[in-house]
């Protein structure tokens, strides 16, 4: 006797409605958070395109257990749903992507400051708009159904969405990367714009960075004060400002001879600044170069970061209030050392909590309103440190639209082709945007009548298409190009300063050769510091300062040593019409 089967229990086709219904509730969950992110121009679409394959990773489950179809879609929806929640009401608020450095921020937080957060930011349209993101996806799910797959099928459909989702890329990691720990790293991070990769992808790194954090600073409390530290402006109201840049080129600046006018506002302010013209950077790239610049190691001693005092802590010695606002990333494994920096102030401000610095609308202007509340404080001695992201790559999400002022050929240099001069423009752009940015930190402690002065210079510079590169676009130490190194440096001194400042040492010579991997010694003769460690030949604005061979590359590779000015320079041949 033959047994019949049906053919339900057989199907012959698969059920490619089903399949699209149950993609499409797990994609919910992490897609409306990305395409709101892609639509307000926050971000581009990388975050859609990696929480899109993720998302397939929950079909599995349901497809190897059909018959429980819809408990496993609302019991994995219900921890989609309530780990996106941060990430969408963070959007809703802020207009920035949820990101570790938000739950370094969150966990940095007392429980008064995260009431006064929820009173502040409190608003009935976010609960309107979470309660109708729930009904969406209650929705969707009512849709969900066990879906028709052929058995012998299932385990191909299974392994193409595990390789679709997450396994080709822990693959390709592990075969890129030179270590186990960096597979791992850049797999979390490709993974981590999906619910509930973001929650737990973020608590981990967080957790990491935290504990290499905290490491650092310990192993800086061991190290012991500056000797016989001196003040000439002891006892004396002061207040000091150190701007950091990012990847802004002094060649693309109109107050250092750029054809077009790139920075209208620092040339009209020229007679007030010291403008200094041969400066440049030793490495082109962030975290090293201010290893050096906030510390007394330089290209010849790179490790000497890790056993001496910070610019910030000696500014603390000298009895500083001490203030650190960042507009760049807060906790990523890439800027852990750059928080250290940060921790060492007495107060932090950190405003750039995006998960993609490079990919994201985060604007300097954030800077200007707690820079003049930390200028009110009522402090005596004051330092504040400044972290813009000034020019940073990917230029066209460093400045608002109202900048978007350089669009045609004019003052461009001739090498620079049509498919190039869309990225050209935007970094000049991106440049107009900071001239507008550190001018107005300049107006705004100027309108103080302070006592003291801010000081700007960027990390290091960018190679941007320039007549001596025409086909080089970033950074690169291993094929260096004299864009990457050649950085502004300005200073304004307010008028109450200068009549302190009686000291016969300091000269005004613009034109000096000078590497920022000094920069901890003409700091402190600009403040009026002395201290056994001293050299008054490595400051840029003292007497016996001595001219050096200005080292550029990796002094961790003393053969990739060389002297910038080996590096090739060309005249531009520029356009002056369409």
């Amino acid at each position: 006797m033959q047994t019949k089967t049906s053919a339900a229990a057989v199907p012959r086709q698969v059920d490619w409605v089903g399949l699209g219904w149950m993609f499409l509730f797990f994609w919910y969950f992490s897609g409306v958070a990305q395409l709101l992110i892609v639509h307000a121009g926050v971000a581009g679409w990388s975050g859609m395109i990696e929480a899109t394959m993720v998302s397939a990773l929950w079909m599995m489950p349901l497809i190897l257990v059909p018959a429980r179809t819809r408990a496993l879609a609302g019991v994995i929806g219900i921890v989609l749903w309530a780990s996106s929640l941060a990430g969408l009401g963070y959007f809703l608020v802020y207009g920035q992507e949820f990101s570790q450095s938000v739950i370094f921020i969150l966990f940095e937080s007392n429980v008064q400051e995260s009431q006064e957060y929820l009173v502040h930011y409190f608003s009935w349209s976010i609960v309107v708009a979470i309660i109708a993101y729930s009904l969406g996806g209650l929705l969707l799910w009512s849709r969900v159904r066990p879906v028709s797959v052929p058995r012998k099928l299932v385990p191909a459909f299974c392994l193409v969405l595990f390789t679709v989702s997450v396994g080709y890329n822990a693959v390709h990691q592990y075969l890129k990367r030179d270590t186990l720990g960096r597979a791992v790293a850049e797999f979390e991070e490709n993974i981590e714009a999906a619910a509930p990769w973001q929650m737990v992808v973020g608590y981990h790194q967080y957790r990491q960075q935290l504990q290499s954090m905290s490491n650092l600073l310990n192993s800086q409390k061991l190290i012991p004060p500056l000797k016989n530290l001196t003040d000439a402006h002891a006892g004396q109201p002061s207040t000091l400002v150190l701007v950091i840049g990012e990847s802004t080129t002094r060649q693309r600046m109109s107050l250092y001879g750029y054809a077009r006018p790139t920075t209208p506002n620092l040339d009209r302010m020229r007679g007030e600044l010291q403008v200094f013209d041969q400066v440049i950077s030793p490495r082109p790239y962030t975290i090293e170069t201010l290893e050096q610049v906030l510390t007394f190691a330089d290209e010849e001693q790179p490790d000497v970061y890790l056993s001496t005092p910070t610019l910030v802590s000696v500014m603390k010695q000298a009895g500083y209030k001490t203030y650190w606002i960042t507009n760049q990333q807060t906790m990523t494994k890439r800027n852990t050392m750059l928080t250290t920096f940060s921790k060492q102030a007495d107060e932090q401000i950190y405003l750039n909590n995006n998960r993609d610095q490079n990919e994201t609308s985060q604007y300097d202007s954030d800077v200007l309103d707690p820079f003049s509340k930390v200028l009110a404080d009522e402090a005596p001695r004051k330092l504040i440190v400044i972290h813009l992201l000034g020019t940073h790559m990917s230029y066209h999400y460093r400045y608002p639209k109202s900048f978007d002022r350089f669009a045609d050929r004019v003052g461009v240099p001739a090498n620079v082709t049509q498919d190039q001069l869309p990225v050209y423009n935007s970094y000049d752009n991106a440049v107009l945007y900071n001239d507008h940015v550190v001018s107005s930190l300049i107006k705004r402690f100027a309108d103080t009548d302070p006592t003291g002065f801010l000081l700007y210079l960027s990390d290091h510079g960018e190679s941007v298409y320039d007549p001596v590169a025409p086909k080089v676009l970033g950074r690169n130490e291993a094929a260096p190009t004299r864009p990457m190194y050649t950085v502004p440096f300005i200073v304004w001194r307010s008028p109450k300063w200068k009549a302190q400042d009686t000291s016969n040492d300091q000269v005004a010579d613009v034109h000096r050769p000078y590497s920022t991997s000094h920069f901890i010694h003409t700091w402190s003769d600009l403040a009026g510091l002395r201290y056994d460690e001293f050299d008054p030949t490595k400051s840029l604005v003292n007497a016996e300062y001595q001219q050096r061979p200005l080292l550029i590359g990796n002094p961790h590779i003393p053969s990739s040593l060389r002297d910038f000015n080996s590096l090739e320079s060309a005249a531009p041949d520029v356009s002056h019409s369409d």
